[in-house]
């Protein structure tokens, strides 16, 4: 029997919807960064095209692992199973990986500065902890099982 043995807070139901719209808009915003034409980057500032172009292919490999686990996780939530935690987990190691490549040896922060490269990154990492720790808190408050 996989029914949680508590009722979800109505709360829970927009959080986790809240989780899988926001986790969508990543794999959209991963795939047209990912599949822009030469012409589409050309069109970039030098700056951001440089960062694009520079970016190695294992890094997109890493990005589509952090939203595809992230989406996976929100779904999961949403049918109340537990196995939507270890993916939050997933999803959150690829967002630091993915993150603290491009802050450090990807030279982010160098290109951009530190005012426009960090709050993305920051904004990211910090949804994707809160949605590790609420499917932990959801676990813990038998919400989900």
């Amino acid at each position: 029997m996989n029914a949680p043995a508590v009722k979800r807070p109505a709360w829970f139901w927009i959080v986790a919807a809240l989780a899988l719209l926001w986790n969508i808009i990543g794999i959209a915003m991963a795939w047209m960064q990912y599949s822009m034409t030469p012409e589409q980057l050309a069109q970039l500032p030098e700056p951001q095209r440089i960062l694009h172009e520079a970016m190695p292919g294992w890094l997109w490999a890493v990005d589509f692992v952090a939203v595809i686990a992230g989406t996976l996780g929100s779904l999961l939530l949403l049918m109340g199973k537990r196995l939507a935690l270890p993916m939050f987990w997933i999803s959150l190691v690829a967002v630091v990986v993915l993150f603290g490549y491009c802050l450090f040896p990807g030279g982010m922060i160098e290109v951009l500065g530190a005012a426009q490269a960090l709050p993305m990154p920051i904004l990211v990492t910090t949804i994707a902890a809160l949605l590790v720790w609420f499917a932990r808190r959801s676990i813990a408050r038998g919400w989900i099982a």
